[in-house]
Order: C-alpha cells, then structure tokens, then sequence
C-alpha cells in the first residue's frame, strides 16, 4: 500500500470535519436509526383526512353546557373538523317525548333545536345517532343502561310511536334547516346493538327490525337523507348485517362500526391471538373494509363512528403523550381503508361515569375539564398539517404528505408502549432508545425550509406539569391556567437542510411535524 500524499490527507482531514459539523449526525450509541428517503415530486396517493372529520362527544344535553362549546370551538379551529356524533339525542333529558295526562304521545324539539342550532353556528353538522329511547314509549320504562346519566335502552312498546317519533324528528329538522343542510348529515340507527345499549332479545333481530322500519321511514320523508348502520362495538355483525339489508330490500348509504386499541382479539376476530394497542384499531378496519368489499354493497363508505387507543379510562394513555405516536401510527395503517374515523370523543365535559373527579382521569377526551389541552389535542393539532397527497414511504415510523401547492409535511415518531396499563396512573418519563431519522429529500422547492412542531415528554405535555404538582383533584384558579400554558402547542423549530438532508431525534412517545416549504 502506498503512502498517502500530504494533498490527499489534508482532503480527508476536511471531509472528516465537515462530517462532524454536519446536523446529519450519527445516532448516540443505543438509539435507532431510520433512514428515509422522500421524493416530493413523487405521484402520491390521496390522503383525504379522514382521522379528523368527525368527533364524537358523550350526550346530547351535554352540547348545551358553556365548556362543551368552548371545547368544541378550540378542536374546530385546530383540526377543522365537520361532524358531530353523540348519544342521547332522545333521551328523557332532552324531553322529545312526553305524555299528557290522558296518555296520549306528544314531542317536543326545543332541547333539539338549541343542541343543532348551537352546533351549526359554530360550522359543525350533527352525525345523529338515533336512540336511547324515551321512557315514557319503552318496553320496559324503568329499565337502564348502567351509565350515571341511566338512558333507557329498551325497544319501544309500539313501533308505530317509534316511527312517529323519527318521522316528526326528521321533518322538523327539514322545516327548520332545509333539506339542503339537512340532506349533508348522517342519519346512526342506535349504538352498539351488540352490547348492553340495546335491551331486544335475540339482539340482532330486534336491532334489523329497528333499523329496517327506521330507514324506511327516513326515505319516505325524504330519499336525499342518508341512513346507515348497525353501529356495533368491536367491529362486529357487517357481513350478516349487509346480508340482511340486501335481502330486506331496506334503504342504507353507509356502514358504521366501532372499536378501541384495547378491544381483544378474541371479541373482534375470534382468534387468541395477541394483538397490541399499536395495531388493533387498524386491524379491525381492514377486516371491515375487506368485509364490506365481500358484500353485495362493495362501494359503500366505511365509517367508524367510535374509535380511540382505549375504551377504559387509562390515564397513562388517552392523557399523555402516547397518544401522539399512537394517533400517527393509526393514520398511517387506516388511510385508504375508511371513508371517516371519529375519535371518542373531542372533550371531557364527559359523564358517563358520574361528575369529572380529577382533570387528568384517563378521559376520552382531546381536552380535560377546566379547558386544559391535553397532548391528544396537540398531536390532532400537528397532524392536521398534513398535506392531501400520501407519498410513498416503507417504514411504520413516518408519513410523507404534499399539499397542492407542493409543500411537504413529515409526521416522525417513536411509539412505544404506555408506562402503565390500568387505571391506576403510573408516574414517570417514557422509556427506550430515541429514534434518530435520516431524511434524504428529493426534488424540493429551491429555497426550502424546514420548520418543525414537537409534542413529547417536554413539549405540548400537561400532564408532566400536572404531574409536579402532585395531581390535585381540584386544580386551584391559578394552577389551572399554569396548566392550560403547560399544555400549549410547543412554538416551531427551524431545522437545517444542508443539501436537502434532514436530521432530527425523537424521544420515546415522541411526534414531530416537520413543513418543508
């Protein structure tokens, strides 16, 4: 081997400086590395945002409180959102249906009409889940769900008091709205049938017959309105259910479903398989897409109407920063396989266990009760920025999307599992290695710059805040607005790109949105 000239070594010397200095720096040993490699002139495939269209909320009455629209305004503006879905909209506390002392039926819309009209001023359309059922037209009057609010769940004694409900319902929102607006919502028949929300015995039977004379009665008011279910929790009944529907010659424009990340295998699947929180929401809509296709109704839309990484109240999940990773992962394993995705729920001005006890319980919700901006918030906040156009990328770590005016906006994260997986909270930082990405980015704008939104353990968190502060039940005034501040969106970052090359880290249960623009 000949000796290297002094030229020779002086250019090695600089090439191995310029490496050192460079932001493309190499992992800490420990951590993962993830390189990528994004074209941003590359044909993509459509991401319309169907993780961010629609929320659900607990019940009707609830939509009257002055927080509920606070919420609901904050999660419009950060994620956009068009649809409403809640339980309830016939329970006896919205007083839809009444009898007068000689027993004769009569309705009452006025709760209704504020719940819509409130919704409506502030640019969201109701997704209307028809039911519980009133009382005074149940089977079985003083039978309940075990909900603290206790909605009655039974059939109705009389059908024809059933469809006449649904038919004054129907053509009172078309006289007070139009048909034009009312035509652009989505008409639920019930709430998971499949479980204790319905009181018919056999279940499925009862529920067809409440769906088909339902349906009906919707189309004979108007045909433009559009009718779906069967609303079933773990992702069950659609094969039969579409069966039916086809026999029965019944109206339906969509099929709806739910399930949560902590739903078994064994209830969705019938397997005894272990399937993770990670993968199961995902794996359930793929099932039902795949179920749909099979059907003879193979174009309709797919819409799970609940979803969420848990059905139980785990404060290690739905109220740290899991949930950031988590809701990224889900976009990327859903997209294509669902028309809309509706995340249980927006807030938690929430009660179906009784009155909010502590601000960070393990609610469903984006938002914790006083107004606090949970990390959820800020990870649907984030991935809003997303752009329409998925671009093709193999990894289950990032998304790469375009916009049309040609920015590309990265979604990076680190998902690892919850500290913690009872009701139980654990304290403490998430643990494992970081992930240190490696972008090569192709084709970019002349000029491009990267800005970058973080959401982890030390940015966006709340709860870390609230964590310091030993977790009171009852927030005083002034740590409830330090914890409204702690849970503020982090400001941006600007990143380097030395020739189109992006370095980042990402701790564990850490999201970063990057914008190249």
């Amino acid at each position: 081997m000949s000796t290297p000239s002094p030229l020779r070594r002086m250019a090695a010397c600089v090439a191995i400086c310029l490496a050192l200095a460079s932001p493309m720096h190499a992992a800490p040993a420990g951590d993962e590395t993830v390189r990528l490699q994004v074209d941003a002139s590359a044909k993509g495939t459509p991401l319309p945002h169907f993780w961010e269209q629609m929320f659900g909320s607990g019940r009707a009455v609830l939509a009257l409180r002055d927080d509920y629209r606070k919420d609901l305004e904050a999660v419009k503006a950060a994620t956009g959102f068009s649809y409403i879905r809640f339980h309830g909209i016939f329970d006896r506390d919205m007083g839809a249906a009444w009898r007068d002392p000689q027993g004769k039926l009569h309705f009452n819309f006025s709760y209704i009409d504020q719940v819509y009209d409130g919704l409506l001023d502030r640019g969201v359309k109701p997704f209307v889940e028809l039911g519980f059922m009133p009382p005074e037209m149940s089977t079985e009057p003083a039978s309940h769900h075990d909900f603290w609010y206790h909605p009655n769940v039974m059939p109705p004694k009389d059908w024809a008091e059933w469809e006449a409900l649904v038919r004054a319902f129907t053509e009172h929102v078309i006289e007070r709205y139009g048909i034009e607006e009312v035509s652009s919502w989505y008409f639920e028949v019930w709430n998971e049938p499949n479980l204790a929300f319905w009181g018919g015995k056999p279940e499925k039977p009862t529920y067809y017959e409440l769906y088909d004379r339902t349906a009906r009665v919707l189309k004979a008011v108007n045909p433009r309105l559009r009718v779906g279910g069967p609303a079933t929790a773990q992702a069950a009944w659609l094969p039969e259910f579409l069966q039916h529907v086809k026999q029965s010659g019944t109206p339906i424009d969509f099929v709806s479903t739910h399930v949560y990340g902590d739903d078994t295998a064994d209830n969705v699947f019938k397997t005894t398989e272990k399937i993770v929180r990670r993968d199961m929401v995902c794996r359930a809509v793929d099932k039902s897409h795949k179920e749909i296709a099979a059907s003879p109704f193979p174009q309709l839309p797919l819409v799970y109407s609940e979803y969420n990484a848990s059905y139980a109240n785990l404060a290690n999940v739905t109220d740290t920063v899991f949930m950031g990773p988590w809701m990224a992962n889900t976009i990327r394993a859903c997209a294509g396989k669902v028309e809309l995705m509706s995340f249980w729920s927006f807030s938690d001005v929430f009660d179906e266990q009784g009155v909010v006890k502590n601000p960070f319980y393990g609610g469903f919700g984006l938002i914790a009760a006083d107004r606090i901006e949970k990390p959820a918030f800020n990870a649907f906040a984030m991935l809003h920025k997303l752009g329409d156009t998925q671009l093709p990328l193999k990894t289950d770590s990032a998304l790469a999307t375009r916009r049309p005016d040609g920015t590309v906006v990265l979604a990076l994260w680190n998902y690892t599992a919850p500290l913690g997986d009872t009701d139980r909270y654990t304290p403490g930082v998430p643990s494992g290695p970081s992930k240190h990405f490696e972008v090569d980015l192709k084709h970019l704008k002349a000029g491009a710059q990267a800005t970058a939104w973080r959401l982890d353990q030390d940015h966006g968190n709340a709860v870390a805040a609230f964590d310091k502060m030993g977790r009171p039940d009852w927030p005083s005034r002034e740590q409830i607005q330090e914890l409204r501040k702690a849970g503020k969106l982090a400001a941006p970052e600007q990143l380097p790109l030395p020739n189109d090359r992006l370095s980042i880290d990402v701790p564990p249960q850490g999201l970063v949105v990057v914008e190249l623009r």
